[in-house]
């Protein structure tokens, strides 16, 4: 019998099985990991600097799923490269009265935090001692600029901000007799 050819890595017939499979995870997972090496190949990132990619995948509010890509690694025509400010995982939850952001943003201090929200999006961006970090990030409904509480502890930031109320039909209701 003859031995049995080791796979590689990057042989195609180990993502069309298993784990991953020919999915969309698997196909994603394959390009964004042959674009890592890639990148690795052509002499970048630079020493000691890391490439993150991320997916967080969630249902939302409406009964859709919500598939949110975070890191450093970002797509071009090219392929992948690498920027110089990392998405954070952001993660939204909607209540009744209020929506709460919470974004992790290790190596962070909070007063290199600055804050935004117009309308229905929130602006984040912050500076750590090796990192930069930016996003913006849609909310499911407007929020009321002012009374918004932040608080940042070992790197996670969290922000609550009142929903604005949802206004009335103008007019007048007509009694019927």
């Amino acid at each position: 019998m003859a031995p049995r050819k080791r796979r590689s890595f990057f042989d195609d017939d180990i993502f069309g099985e298993g784990l991953f499979g020919s999915d969309i995870f698997g196909d994603m997972f394959k390009r964004h990991l042959t674009d890592m090496f890639r990148l690795m190949e052509e002499g970048g990132p630079k020493e000691g600097e890391p490439l993150i990619y991320g997916v967080n995948i969630r249902r939302g509010p409406d009964g859709k799923v919500v598939r949110e890509e975070f890191g450093n690694l970002k797509p071009t025509t090219k392929g992948a490269a690498v920027s110089d400010r990392r998405e954070p995982l952001v993660d939204v939850i909607e209540r009744e009265e209020d929506i709460t952001v919470i974004a992790e943003l290790p190596g962070v201090e909070k007063h290199n935090i600055k804050l935004n929200v117009e309308g229905d999006s929130l602006t984040i961006s912050a500076e750590g001692a090796d990192q930069k970090y930016f996003k913006k990030v849609k909310l499911p409904a407007p929020v009321l600029s002012g009374g918004a509480k932040a608080t940042c502890k070992n790197g996670v930031l969290e922000v609550v901000m009142k929903k604005k109320e949802r206004s009335k039909p103008a007019g007048e209701q007509i009694k019927v007799e």
